[in-house]
């Protein structure tokens, strides 16, 4: 018979479509920003740990881009890969989907599903969010008859509603076994990764259509200076017109992207913080698996 106070840990990928909440309950779950957000489909690019340690037990989430049905770029290839790679070695998956909203995408995501053998649970977000609560049960009722889940939970990870029993339905489907992780770390991710994240999430949000999918950021330079962090960082985009519209008359977009950023690594990083930013022009950029690498889209992370 198991020990109810015996510690667990284990891996649990958040998966689904774009925009349906991964990176937001993440951050909800650890009471901090480790993955950035915005209103606009794949925003998350990257796979991202956030590490929530209790008492009795420590969950490693696994934040993961959308899976998505557009390949049309070397850089969707990439988010679609890291997305499923993401199913392997993990001990509970969690998929997560909008109530009363069902697309292609949300099938895509449960093929993607077949051979795992971990425990799958299924999240319905967003469900504050349901004027007819009475729909809300059937709508469950048939995302259930797609795909054989070991749990169904509703939830609402902007409001946090049932958020603590997510987590312990989850802690619950976790192997007994000592931490993988200090009690204090919070992500596998370094400071630098963080920093081009935060500067990533305010072009994500600011700037118009589709120049957020057509750039990156690149840190050159994270170095600690007496008590102050110092950060040069490049945008890299893919045309010269993107260049023009990121720096704006006069340099006021870059400037006003620059403070946003700086403020939020203030935060982040409990000190000042001096950043210099520059917009630079890579033609190509996001359908160049070479390119791609370079910048730290790889496989192998």
């Amino acid at each position: 018979m198991s020990d109810n106070n015996a510690f667990r840990c284990g891996y649990v990928a958040l998966v689904g479509r774009p925009n349906v909440g991964k990176s937001t309950l993440m951050n909800h779950l650890l009471g901090q920003k480790i993955s950035i957000t915005s209103h606009r489909p794949q925003t998350t690019r990257h796979r991202i740990l956030g590490i929530q340690t209790h008492e009795y037990s420590q969950i490693i989430y696994v934040d993961t881009p959308g899976m998505h049905d557009n390949e049309s770029r070397a850089m969707n290839r990439f988010m679609n890969r890291t997305a499923g790679a993401s199913l392997k070695d993990v001990d509970v998956v969690v998929v997560l989907v909008e109530a009363m909203k069902w697309t292609n995408e949300d099938e895509l995501v449960l093929k993607r599903l077949h051979g795992v053998t971990a425990p799958v649970i299924l999240a319905v977000n967003k469900v504050d969010m349901v004027r007819k609560k009475e729909d809300l049960l059937p709508f469950i009722e048939k995302v259930r008859e797609k795909f054989e889940f070991a749990d169904i939970i509703p939830l609402s990870a902007t409001k946090g509603v049932n958020t603590a029993e997510f987590e312990e339905l989850v802690t619950a489907y976790l192997p007994e076994s000592e931490a993988f992780y200090d009690e204090d770390q919070i992500t596998d991710r370094s400071s630098r990764f963080i920093a081009s994240e935060i500067i990533r999430e305010k072009l994500m949000r600011n700037l118009a259509q589709e120049l957020p999918y057509n750039l990156t950021v690149e840190i050159e330079k994270f170095s600690q200076e007496e008590n102050m962090l110092d950060i040069a960082a490049v945008i890299w985009v893919e045309r010269d017109n993107q260049k023009a519209i990121i720096i704006g008359k006069k340099g006021s977009m870059l400037k006003a992207l620059g403070t946003k950023a700086r403020i939020d690594m203030e935060k982040m990083f409990g000190q000042k913080v001096f950043l210099q930013l520059w917009v630079k022009v890579k033609a190509g950029w996001s359908d160049d698996e070479r390119a791609l690498n370079s910048l730290g889209y790889r496989d192998d992370y």
